[in-house]
């Protein structure tokens, strides 16, 4: 999929300069960072999700004494 953006000339001059610098397309750096980037906000979202429905009530909790129990590592 083709796609364009903006770059705000400083993030352009850093792109085109680590570009030079490693011999790689920034096509490359600009697929990696996105990538990335996803995972991180998937992340992000996905936890802010689960704590939003803990403090509702609506996702199970366990302290972390009953987790060891229930793994034998008190023992």
């Amino acid at each position: 999929m083709a796609t364009s953006i903006r770059l705000a000339p400083e993030t352009e001059q850093r792109l085109d300069r680590l570009a030079s610098q490693t011999g790689r397309t920034k096509a490359y750096y600009l697929r990696e960072i996105i990538e990335q980037g996803i995972e991180d906000m998937e992340d992000y979202y996905l936890a802010a999700e689960v704590l939003a429905r803990v403090r509702k009530g609506q996702e199970p909790v366990h302290s972390a004494a009953d987790v060891r129990k229930d793994l034998g590592l008190d023992d």
